[in-house]
C-alpha cells in the first residue's frame, strides 16, 4: 500500500508509566521495541497491546536487531552493549554483555549484511564489533567533541559519525580510515551566554541508494541551555560531500528534529520534540514541509513499520502513538 502523508491519522496510543526516549521495530514489524526512563526497555505487541520487560538497568536509546531479526541490542547511558532474545523469550535475560565505552552510548548501527555493529559515544570513540559474538573488530578515534550518531552507509562499505558540532566524519571501514570530514553548521551553534556549543545530529538516515544523508536536529538557537530552537533536516549529497537542501518548518516552530526517514517513496519524514510535537513530510528539494500532523506532545524518537505506511514516535508524556499514511477507516 503507498504511502499518503497528507491523510495521515493517529491510529492508536500505547500507555506506559515512565518517560519514553526511544523506539523500534523489529524487523518482522510485529513488535514496537521502547526505551524508558524507568530504565527498562520494553517490548510491545502492538496490535495486542501486550508488553514484555528487558532490564538493562540503564537509560537506552540505541536499539538495533540483527539481520534474522530474532536478537535485539541495546546501548546504554551506562556505556554497555547487551544482545537479548528480541521475539520469543516471556523473561528475556541478557545473551551477552560487553563493556563497550566509557559514558554514555549515543547511537548504534547494524551494517547492511547484518554482520558488524558500530557504536559511538561520549568518550569520543567510534567502535565496530561483530553482531555474531561481540567481540572488538575495530576503534576509531577523531571526533574532538561527544559523537551523536553514526550510520552505515548502503554499500557496506562506509560509515558515518557525526558530533556534538556537527562534524561528520566518513569512515572506510575495512582499514578504519577516516576519508573525509564533512561539516554542517547549520546545526550547531556556540552560545556565549552560556559559553556551550547545542547542536549535533539527534536523527541520522540514509536513503536506500546510499546518495543522500539525512541529518536532523536544531538550528538558530537561541538558548543552548534548554535546547531553544528550530528544527532542520539537512540532506547532504554524499558523492559531493556537501549540503544539499535544509529542510525547515513554514511555522518557525521550537523544536528539535529527534526523528528523520527518507522515505523509500521519496520523501522525507521527520518527528520533532522537546518544543512542540509534530510529523513533518518534505519533497526531496524543497526548504518548506508539504504537509504536517500536530502530535499530542513532543516526539523523543520515531520509527517507520515494514509496512512503509505506519509511524511510531515516543513521548515524553509516556506514550507510543502510531499514526498511519492513509485514509482513516470509515
Amino acid at each position: 500500500m503507498p504511502a499518503e502523508p497528507a491523510k495521515t491519522y493517529l491510529a492508536k496510543t500505547l500507555d506506559h508509566s515512565s518517560p519514553l526516549i526511544a523506539c523500534r521495530f523489529d524487523p518482522t514489524g510485529k513488535f514496537l521495541f521502547v526505551g524508558a526512563e524507568d530504565f527498562r526497555v520494553w517490548r510491545w505487541d502492538h496490535a495486542a497491546g501486550t508488553k514484555v520487560e528487558y532490564n538493562p538497568e540503564s537509560w537506552v536509546r540505541s536499539l538495533a536487531f540483527n539481520k534474522p531479526g530474532d536478537v535485539l541490542i541495546t546501548g546504554g547511558f551506562d556505556g554497555r552493549l547487551i544482545w537479548w532474545p528480541a521475539t520469543i523469550a516471556e523473561k528475556p535475560a541478557a545473551i551477552r554483555t560487553v563493556e563497550a565505552h566509557k559514558g554514555m552510548i549515543r547511537a548504534i548501527a547494524v551494517s547492511p549484511d547484518g554482520q558488524l555493529l558500530a557504536s559511538c559515544g561520549n568518550d569520543l570513540k567510534v567502535k565496530v564489533w561483530k553482531v555474531e559474538d561481540g567481540s572488538l573488530v575495530r576503534e576509531m578515534a577523531g571526533h574532538e567533541r561527544h559523537i551523536w550518531n553514526v550510520a552505515f552507509h548502503p554499500n557496506g562499505k562506509d560509515l558515518v559519525t557525526g558530533d556534538l558540532i556537527s562534524q561528520f566524519i566518513h569512515w572506510e571501514l575495512e582499514g578504519g580510515k577516516a576519508v573525509r570530514t564533512i561539516p554542517i553548521p547549520a546545526l550547531t551553534k556556540y552560545d556565549p551566554s552560556f559559553m556551550a556549543d547545542h547542536g549535533g545530529p539527534h536523527s541520522m538516515a540514509f536513503n536506500a541508494d546510499g546518495s543522500r544523508l539525512a541529518c536532523g536536529g536544531v538550528t538558530n538557537v537561541t538558548n543552548a541551555f534548554a535546547g531553544v530552537g528550530n528544527p532542520a533536516i539537512v540532506e547532504v549529497d554524499w558523492a559531493a560531500g556537501k549540503e544539499a537542501i535544509m529542510h525547515l518548518t513554514k511555522g518557525n516552530i521550537q523544536a528539535v528534529a529527534w526523528g528523520t526517514v527518507l522515505h523509500p517513496e521519496g520523501f522525507t519524514i521527520g518527528a520533532t520534540g522537546s518544543g512542540a510535537g509534530n510529523l513533518f513530510f518534505w519533497k526531496p528539494d524543497q526548504k518548506d514541509e508539504f504537509h504536517s500532523f500536530a502530535l499530542p506532545t513532543g516526539a523523543r524518537d520515531m520509527a517507520l513499520h515494514p509496512d512503509g505506511v505506519t509511524i511510531a514516535t515516543a513521548h515524553h508524556d509516556s506514550k507510543v502513538r502510531l499514526s498511519v499514511m492513509a485514509a482513516k477507516p470509515a
